[in-house]
Formats: C-alpha cells, structure tokens, sequence
C-alpha cells in the first residue's frame, strides 16, 4: 500500500491547473450568457423578460449536480458524445450564467431612475443607454459581488469529480483509494482550495469596503 508523500501532494496539486481552467471557462462563458440575461430582465421587451426569467428559476432552482448529471447522462440519451470536460464546462456555464445574470440585473436596477430618465430625455435607445450610462455605473456596483461569486465558482467546480473530471477533488479521491489516508489527503485538497479561494475572498471584501466609503463620502 502506497503512503502519502510528495509526489501524492505534486498529484493533487498538478489537478488545481483544471480547476483554474475549467473555473476560467465557466466565469468567461457565464459573464457573456449572464450580461445577456441580465439586459434581457431589465429590457423593455416582455417576452426577453420572461424567457430570461425562467431561465434563471430554472437553474437557480435545481442543484449545479444534477445539472451536471443530465448533461453528462443526457447527452448520450441524444445521440451526442460528451466527455467530463465539455460536460462539466456546459453545466458551470449555464449555472454561473443564471446566477451571474441575476446579480447584475440587481447592479442595473440599483442605478437611480434619475439617470435612466436623463437618458431617455437625450433619446438615446435602450442600447445606448445601457452602453453610455447604466452599464459603466453597474460595473463598479457589481465588482465585489462578481468576485465573491468567483469563489462560488471555483468551489463548485469540485463537483465535476462526480462525473470523472480530474481536478483537485478527484485528483484527491484518486489518490486516497491508492492510499487509504483520507484525513492527509482531502486535508490537502480543503488546503489547496482555501489557498486559492482566500485570497479572492479578501479582494471580494476589500473592493466592498472601499465601495461603502466612497459612498459615506
């Protein structure tokens, strides 16, 4: 039976480079979908509002594994060949986007109708509205929230073991199977997360506490 040591450690800590990667997929790909539901929820058009909404119910309210679950499994069922990569970057995807989309709606409603009027009385369309005026004061509103939910994101990813993607998790289950030490090596792998998460938890809380000052001002 094998112990664990360093080369078990370099293993494990080889898989974060996949956790990064798919945690870079699922952010950039649920920025694109969530900035896109999120002008759909704010929009004028009743049937974006709705087709946005549900959407966002729809994965805000079933759990980010059996998402991965009906993608993984599902996909087959169709006659589609699907790997664990393109599984797990679908599944994060549309799940950041759904809740990605929900917090900037919340950062676009929070700019005071103030500006939203003055925009309209420069008949500037909803585009250029959203372009010239709302979107840059929604961006420094949804800075800290968005990378708080980065965190979010880089946990989730864990889950993706479920379905045999090789990132620190199942790098961790794999190496706890050969050698039957689960405390030194999922104490490894809870380290390895806090390592990377921490940090962006600390600018998450730096960016908002800056953000309250400059609004005592």
């Amino acid at each position: 039976m094998r112990t664990f040591g360093f080369p078990e450690f370099l293993f494990i800590l080889e898989a974060a480079q996949w956790t990064l990667a798919l945690s870079a997929i699922a952010f950039v790909g649920g920025a694109i979908l969530g900035l896109a539901i999120a002008l759909a929820r704010t929009s004028d058009n009743q049937a974006a509002r709705l087709l946005s909404t549900g959407f966002i119910q729809i994965f805000q309210g079933t759990p980010l594994l059996l998402q991965l679950f009906l993608i993984f499994f599902g996909a087959p069922v169709l006659g589609l060949d699907i790997n664990p990569w393109i599984a797990a970057g679908i599944a994060l995807v549309l799940n950041s986007a759904a809740f990605l989309g929900e917090i900037w709606r919340g950062c676009i409603e929070a700019i005071p109708r103030g500006q939203w009027e003055a925009a309209e009385a420069l008949n500037l369309n909803y585009g250029a509205r959203m372009r010239d005026v709302v979107l840059p004061q929604a961006f420094k509103i949804a800075l800290p929230p968005t990378v708080g939910y980065l965190v979010q994101i880089i946990k989730g990813t864990s889950l993706a073991a479920i379905i045999g993607f090789t990132e620190i998790t199942r790098a961790g289950q794999i190496i706890n199977n050969a050698t039957f030490q689960p405390l030194h090596v999922f104490t490894t792998v809870a380290a390895i997360y806090f390592a990377i998460c921490w940090p962006l938890s600390l600018l998450a809380a730096r960016m908002e506490r800056k953000r309250a000052r400059a609004l005592a001002r």
